[in-house]
């Protein structure tokens, strides 16, 4: 016999039996339904009774055209015990659907249309020791559902399609940990879980963690570059401000949690601010268009930067890019020329002061006529290595010689062109490189056998930056374009490459940097023709 004509045989019963008492009570029945000395039972209506005597303790609405269970609406049956709503047309319950039923002990809500019950639609039932919920269209039950039936001692769950999901973590801890006996609640999807039981699906740690990017701060400059710099427990970073002709020095706000202003270097036609640590101090080298690039020092007493020396830039006409480099315990520093006639310059850091030498000096030229773009410096197999980029070429390596002290050219990159920038970054113990390509599909190299093979292309009409970071143990990649929304990229383990994670809006990014502080993390991405935005890294609890 169908579960609905069983509840009907049961409840004609109790009527019958009933009957007597109830044509001795001496109240109007509701409309649509029979009523006993202690139960009402309503068969086909289309509306719950507002109120009924004290001394009902058990009502049921089957069979009945019962769309919702507006809140309250139970409130003037304190004394209800059972509590039936059965084959109805109930596709949600809402927030303190059942508030006033402080004694309810059984609540059936069975053979409806229900696909969503709201977190405290409960709430309240702290008498309840059976409820029942079984053969309606569920997938997820919000976390805590059950919080409040501190009584609660058998609970069914059957005929719903519950997903084996991170949705549901937390429903299959409760049902592990419950002193409830709970009828068999087998998974319905995904496809690898069809069968099991949701109580027996194991869920790994981390399995249900994801993260996302917040827009934090919004600052407004327009900047070519964000250098991210750490000085006496305090974070800076320099902005490349062309439009300001300037080099805009901001301090981490402890207080406000975001970067505010600190100092300002003036020059013409900055293009590129890059922070140096030497021992006690900080150094910015600022790079300007035809010449006229100056490093500057920070002096405490007066509490900001000041001109500390002006560069041998004879060979450079329009700086791209900076690099530092460390070396053997020596440092340089390289500027990226892309100007037809102008080369790349690496500068030695010297420090003679009995000679008058004390600061970077031009030490080697390379690539000549050749437009660079960008430099990345990296060392692998116990050698160093730098990475030239330009638009007319492909990318060239050259390798650092131990006896002569110099950059030797090793080699190129082949079969990418049009690079206007180039990162490292190591995955899983392997080295990797993101190219990003102005014109045609970015790429990302592997290196193996001693030399760098394509593993992954991005499409990215107009990128400028393709920047790996990492945030714990994820690592992503953000394409950053002049026509579209930036894209950040997830590593998998698993198939080992990259795929899609989110879209987030910047206006002509150039750079991405992160900033971890106050035990929270950031990306700083600079814009040229926009405001530079502060995003945050934030973990994201799925099973929520």
């Amino acid at each position: 016999m169908p579960a609905a004509l069983r509840w009907l045989a049961v409840l004609f019963a109790l009527w019958c039996v009933c009957g007597e008492a109830e044509s001795k009570r001496n109240y109007k029945c509701p409309s649509g339904c029979s009523c006993s000395k202690e139960t009402i039972i309503c068969i086909g209506t289309t509306q719950i009774p507002r109120t009924v005597p004290n001394d009902i303790t058990s009502l049921s609405i089957v069979n009945g055209s019962i769309a919702e269970i507006a809140e309250g609406i139970f409130s003037l049956m304190p004394f209800l015990h059972l509590l039936l709503v059965n084959a109805n047309s109930l596709t949600m319950i809402k927030d303190d659907a059942f508030y006033g039923l402080s004694h309810l002990e059984y609540l059936f809500i069975e053979g409806n249309k229900i696909q969503t019950i709201t977190k405290n639609a409960l709430r309240g039932l702290r008498a309840l020791t059976y409820l029942s919920l079984a053969n309606n269209r569920m997938r997820f039950l919000p976390r805590d559902l059950f919080f409040d039936l501190d009584s609660l001692m058998e609970l069914d769950l059957r005929g719903n399609s519950f997903q084996c999901s991170c949705e549901n973590k937390w429903l299959m801890t409760w049902l592990k940990n419950t002193n409830a006996t709970v009828s068999d609640v087998p998974c319905a999807g995904p496809n690898d879980m069809k069968g099991k039981r949701l109580n027996d699906v194991p869920i790994p740690p981390g399995e249900c963690t994801s993260t996302d990017f917040v827009r934090h701060q919004s600052i407004p400059i327009q900047s070519l570059s964000g250098d991210i710099f750490s000085f006496k427990e305090d974070i800076f970073v320099a902005l490349a401000a062309p439009n300001s002709n300037s080099c805009v020095i901001m301090e981490w706000d402890h207080i406000e949690m975001n970067f505010r202003k600190f100092d300002n270097i003036t020059g013409k036609s900055v293009v590129g601010c890059k922070s140096v640590l030497i021992e006690n101090h900080v150094l910015i080298i600022v790079t300007q268009l035809f010449g006229g690039s100056h490093i500057y020092k920070f002096d405490e007493q007066q509490n900001k930067f000041i001109k500390f020396q002006t560069m041998e830039v004879f060979n450079i006409s329009k700086p791209n890019d900076m690099e530092v480099i460390k070396i053997d315990g020596d440092l340089y520093f390289l500027i990226v020329d892309s100007s037809k006639a102008g080369m790349s310059t690496l500068y030695k850091w010297k420090d003679q002061p009995d000679r008058n030498e004390t600061g970077f000096y031009s030490y080697q030229f390379l690539h000549e006529w050749f437009r660079d773009t960008d430099a990345e410096f990296v060392e692998v197999d116990g050698k160093s290595y730098l990475i030239l980029a330009s638009r007319s070429q492909p990318p060239v390596i050259y390798l650092w010689n131990k006896s002569t002290l110099k950059f030797i050219h090793h080699g190129e990159i082949p079969d990418v062109d049009d690079v206007v920038a180039v990162k490292a970054f190591w995955v899983e113990g392997e080295l990797y490189l993101a190219l990003a390509c102005y014109i045609g599909d970015s790429k990302v190299l592997k290196w193996a056998n001693k030399q760098f093979t394509e593993v992954l292309a991005l499409p990215s009409r107009g990128a400028m930056i393709l920047q790996p970071f990492t945030f714990a143990d994820r690592q992503y990649l953000a394409l950053g374009s002049d026509y579209s929304f930036t894209q950040i990229y997830l590593w998998d383990s698993e198939t080992k490459t990259f795929h899609k994670f989110k879209d987030i809006y910047v206006q002509s990014p150039r750079s991405f940097t992160v900033v971890t502080t106050d035990r929270r993390s950031f990306i700083f991405s600079s814009s040229l023709k926009g405001k530079s935005i502060v995003f945050e890294h934030i973990f994201v609890d799925l099973s929520l």
